[in-house]
C-alpha cells in the first residue's frame, strides 16, 4: 500500500535560551505521489546535531533559519519505496535532506546512494557523513596538524570530537581531549586511543589542569565549544599554533552570553591563527574524505560509538540531549 501520510516535527516558535518540549509539534502531513524524477522514501534513521539549534533562531548565518511551522531540517538515512528515478529501484538505502518526517518525496539529485549494509547504514549521519566530513577538513585543512605536535579538542566524545582526535593519532599527533565526564574520558583514552583527557566539569582552574596534559604546549587546538574551555586552552598554545573553530555549543542557548578572555593579544604574540570554517567549503572534495573515512573504518583505525535513541518520537528529546552531553558520539535517532 502506498504511503499515503507523514509523521513530521514542526518548529513552533524561536526559543529564547535553551529550547524545550514546546519548541516542536509533532503533526502528520500528506505524502504526494511521486512525480517524474522523483523517488518516494521511508525514513530509517534521523539525524539530531547542534547545528540545528542556529536554525532555530531569525538570525543571518551561513544557513538560512527555519520559520515557524517548518519542519525541522536535516539529513536521514532512508529506503526508497518507489523510484520514478532511473539511477533509484526500491529497496536502495539513501542519504537525504528529508528532515524529521517519516516519509516523503524528493527529487532523484537531492540523494546520495549509500553502499553501506541496512545495519551500518547510520554511519552516513556520523563517521562517514557531515560530522567525519567537519573533523576531516577542520583538522587536516584548518589545523594543519604535523607529525609530534599536540593536537586538543574540546568537545572531544561528540561525534565530531572523536573522529578529530583519532585522525590526530593517525598523524603522528599527540591528542588530548577535553570531555564532560569520566567515563567519556576513559573511552576516548582506553578504546579510542587519545593520549591524554580530562572532564572539565572536574576541575575548577581547567588550564592549570591541562598543562601537564600538554606539557608541549598546543600547536593545533579544534574548538567545538568555545566559553570558558577555550579561554583555558588559549592561554596555552604554542608560537605559530592554529585554531580550528569549528562550533561554540557553550553559547548557542546562551541569552546573554558572557564575555571571556579576549583571544586577539594572545593570538598577536603567539602568531597564531584562529580560522572558522564551515564544513560545505570543502563540497568537492568530499568523496575523497568520504574514501579516506571509509578505509580507516574499515581496516580499524577509526572506532565509532552512536548513541541510538530509539522511536521517532523521541527526536526532540535525543536533540535536547545533545546540550546536555547525553550523547557519546554520535546521537541518531532510529525511526524504523
Amino acid at each position: 500500500m502506498p504511503i499515503r501520510q507523514s509523521d513530521c516535527w514542526i518548529l513552533t516558535g524561536y526559543p529564547e535560551g535553551m529550547p524545550n518540549d514546546a519548541t516542536f509539534r509533532r503533526e502528520s502531513r500528506p505524502v504526494p505521489p511521486a512525480g517524474e524524477g522523483e523517488v518516494l522514501l521511508e525514513t530509517l534513521y534521523l539525524s539530531v546535531d547542534p547545528y540545528m539549534r542556529g536554525r532555530m533562531s531569525p538570525v543571518k548565518s551561513y544557513v538560512a533559519p527555519l520559520q515557524p511551522g517548518d519542519v525541522i531540517g536535516g539529513e536521514v538515512v532512508a529506503q526508497v519505496v518507489e523510484s520514478r528515478d532511473a539511477r533509484f529501484v526500491a529497496g536502495d538505502l539513501v542519504l537525504a535532506p528529508l528532515g524529521w518526517c517519516t516519509a516523503g518525496v524528493l527529487s532523484g539529485a537531492a540523494l546520495q546512494k549509500l553502499s553501506l549494509p541496512a545495519g551500518r547504514a547510520s554511519l552516513a549521519l556520523g563517521a562517514l557523513g557531515m560530522p567525519g566530513l567537519t573533523a576531516y577538513f577542520g583538522l587536516l585543512d584548518v589545523g594543519r596538524p604535523r607529525p609530534g605536535e599536540t593536537v586538543l579538542v574540546s568537545g572531544a566524545a561528540g561525534a565530531v570530537g572523536s573522529i578529530v582526535g583519532q585522525i590526530a593519532r593517525l598523524m603522528g599527533c599527540r591528542a588530548v581531549g577535553v570531555a564532560g565526564s569520566e567515563e567519556k574520558v576513559r573511552w576516548l583514552t582506553e578504546e579510542l586511543g587519545f593520549d591524554a583527557a580530562l572532564n572539565y566539569k572536574a576541575h575548577e582552574d581547567l588550564r592549570e589542569a591541562l598543562a601537564p596534559l600538554c606539557p608541549s604546549g598546543v600547536d593545533v587546538y579544534f574548538d567545538n565549544v568555545g566559553g570558558t574551555v577555550s579561554d583555558a586552552v588559549l592561554g596555552l598554545i604554542n608560537l605559530r599554533a592554529r585554531v580550528a573553530i569549528c562550533g561554540q555549543i557553550a553559547q548557542y542557548n546562551a541569552k546573554n552570553p558572557p564575555r571571556g578572555t579576549r583571544p586577539f593579544a594572545t593570538l598577536l604574540v603567539r602568531r597564531a591563527r584562529a580560522e572558522g570554517f564551515i564544513v560545505f567549503d570543502f563540497k568537492e572534495r568530499f568523496p575523497e574524505a568520504q574514501r579516506r573515512l571509509a578505509d580507516w573504518v574499515k581496516e580499524g583505525r577509526l572506532k565509532v560509538r552512536e548513541t541510538v535513541v530509539e522511536g521517532f518520537e523521541n527526536a526532540p528529546k535525543a536533540f535536547l540531549g545533545l546540550f546536555s552531553g547525553e550523547n557519546t558520539g554520535k546521537m541518531v535517532v532510529r525511526v524504523r
